[in-house]
């Protein structure tokens, strides 16, 4: 007998004990599961909400473009959008290009320290 063959036959249960098959699989299902909720579910979700962003786009919203791009929406077609990026510059772009809403970020005023 080939050493490889007797190295794997000297590893299966002995005889009288039957081993369950899906025992053997059992760690790759659990590894399955896990990337799923881990990567695939959230990755999903987040195109999902992305897909609902884009079609509720109206005139007015202003956006972030996936090249950097801030601007004030003035004409939504079926996919693209104009966008007046300042000082007149208009920009037709893809809808699927549109990053997300821009928010400018308000900086909180700094309080004076407490005086001990």
């Amino acid at each position: 007998m080939h050493p490889v063959l007797h190295a794997f036959f000297s590893q299966t249960a002995p005889e009288g004990q039957a081993q369950n098959p899906i025992m053997g699989f059992l760690p790759f299902i659990l590894i399955a599961v896990v990337f799923y909720f881990v990567f695939f579910r959230p990755q999903a979700k987040q195109a999902k909400q992305h897909k609902q962003f884009l079609s509720e786009l109206k005139k007015g919203d202003e956006v972030l473009t996936q090249g950097g791009i801030i601007g004030t929406i003035i004409f939504v077609e079926d996919r693209t959008v104009t966008i007046d990026a300042g000082g007149g510059t208009k920009l037709r772009v893809l809808k699927s290009q549109v990053a997300g809403q821009w928010k400018q970020v308000e900086s909180a005023p700094v309080k004076a320290e407490a005086k001990k």
